[in-house]
């Protein structure tokens, strides 16, 4: 089919620039860049080649579980590795030889005609980004001092709450920490639920708090 197939203006145009584009791009990414130089060209147009042109052998389908479908200039057998956040695409050398192929019996009936490894992770450009996020908020992964890290700092009145929970041996409601604190309940509520978002402070039964090893640590 690939020696028979007609190569119009639009399937050069769509092989050129798959050939341009290393993201592995979706039809959708493909369109908007074809449309630049051919604008009056459809999506159904670019869909219907693409499959028309994987069909003849000419570029590589490729089919990741649960996500649109992508496009590959590279014929050659190989895998590939996909970022769980930004659903960026790579090529990877994989010796599949490795692979335990089906004992007699595991196959289930089915023909076996080959099989696809996929590959998922934070691809660098992620990575970065998260890192600089982390950075930003003030947030550390380096185990850093006590009062070090700015989510870790406590406030007076959420001192005075911890400190509560640390002494007591049994689960604190609010009336409990009012009665020793100079906090009423409403300000109480406020700097329990300000210390359970820094994980300091955990309700393993409703109204009731104590607090967590980390609390403990940030005292």
């Amino acid at each position: 089919m690939k020696n028979i197939l007609r190569m119009t203006h639009q399937r050069e145009l769509i092989l050129e620039e798959l050939g341009n584009c290393h993201s592995h791009p979706t039809a959708d990414a493909l369109y908007e860049r074809i449309k630049k130089k051919l604008p009056r060209i459809s999506l159904a147009t670019v869909y219907r080649n693409l499959e028309i042109l994987s069909e003849a052998g000419m570029i590589r389908k490729l089919e990741i579980s649960g996500r649109q479908k992508r496009f590959d200039k590279e014929i050659e057998q190989h895998d590939h590795v996909f970022c769980v956040q930004c659903r960026r695409v790579d090529d990877i050398k994989f010796d599949q030889s490795r692979l335990v192929s089906l004992e007699e019996g595991q196959n289930q009936g089915y023909k076996i005609s080959g099989c696809r490894v996929e590959f998922y992770g934070v691809c660098p450009k992620c990575q970065a980004k998260n890192k600089k996020k982390l950075a930003s908020k003030g947030d550390c992964n380096e185990g850093c001092a006590k009062g070090s890290c700015k989510k870790n700092e406590l406030s007076e009145r959420q001192r005075e709450v911890l400190e509560v929970l640390a002494k007591s041996n049994d689960l604190c409601v609010n009336k409990d920490i009012a009665a020793v604190t100079s906090l009423d309940p409403k300000q109480i509520s406020c700097q329990l639920t300000a210390l359970k978002k820094k994980g300091f402070v955990t309700s393993p039964v409703r109204c009731k708090y104590e607090i967590t090893k980390n609390g403990k640590l940030a005292l």
